[in-house]
């Protein structure tokens, strides 16, 4: 089987679970759900996560039986030593689903052999189905994607996220959202990360940044904003680590003084608009 033949059918089958697990999505849209936390304050799951994640692992169970997979309810499971690994956040941005606010997603991407290859970003809600396999490119409802042109921050608008410890440490990103939001046209927090990505993908906005972030929450999107010619790394424009928690992923045209930005903002306690 020739790369191309192996990377679609992978591809296809991708989309086929998150299909299914999206259809869980839809089916519980709007209904009085059970919510309860997993730990910190805020990191809710609901009835729907699970079921929407029982019915992507049955998917992919159905047509790789000898994959690994890394799921965010279910943890490892599989063989150790496949060097194929599916890792799956089967409702990206549970808070905004158990509030009504229909900016969430099912989440599937894959390593082959530790190689982002393949994401599916599927939103229901808004009948929106991004995907991306390496050297295929990136689309949104099978319409080829690309990123934005914006090449000035001043120009950007960007996009970012709060980890659930926000409360507890002081490293909780709410400097760089104030300093970024002074030095661009605004900054969004849309609750997703995995649609975050895709809408720096799709060039909706210009860049992102998150910290305390799982693997499951960033594969996807990441394969998705790298086939529509996006740029993603860590914080300091060095190479990205999908395991460190944090990313920087821009259109390209922003990433160096995004980089900058970041790692030039104020301590909270000395920032002052009246300074910049």
């Amino acid at each position: 089987m020739n790369y191309q033949t192996e990377i679609s059918k992978l591809l296809d089958v991708a989309l086929l679970a998150a299909q299914a697990g999206g259809n869980v999505l839809q089916s519980y849209w709007g209904r009085q759900l059970n919510i309860r936390q997993k730990g910190r304050a805020g990191d809710l799951i609901t009835e729907v996560d699970q079921k929407a994640e029982k019915e992507i692992l049955t998917v992919i169970d159905r047509h790789f039986p000898d994959h690994s997979i890394l799921a965010e309810e279910s943890g490892i499971l599989g063989t150790s030593d496949s060097e194929y690994l599916w890792v799956i956040d089967p409702l990206d941005g549970t808070t905004n689903y158990a509030h009504g606010y229909p900016q969430a997603s099912v989440s599937i991407g894959l390593l082959v052999s530790g190689i982002p290859k393949v994401g599916v970003v599927y939103n229901p809600m808004h009948n929106e189905l991004w995907s991306a396999a390496q050297g295929l490119g990136a689309t949104l409802n099978h319409i080829p994607i690309k990123v934005s042109t914006t090449d000035n921050l001043a120009d950007s608008l960007l996009v970012t996220g709060f980890a659930y410890d926000r409360r507890e440490v002081e490293d909780n990103n709410y400097a760089e959202f104030c300093y970024l939001t002074h030095l661009t046209q605004g900054v969004r927090r849309g609750g997703s990360a995995s649609l975050d990505l895709c809408h720096v993908a799709g060039g909706r906005l210009d860049g992102y940044w998150e910290r305390g972030l799982k693997p499951w929450d960033l594969l996807a999107g990441v394969v998705i904003l790298q086939e529509a010619g996006g740029q993603i790394s860590a914080y300091n424009d060095t190479q990205f680590d999908l395991y460190s928690g944090r990313i920087l992923a821009t259109n390209g045209h922003i990433h160096s003084a995004l980089s900058k930005a970041l790692l030039n903002t104020p301590h909270s306690s000395k920032f002052s608009f009246l300074e910049y």
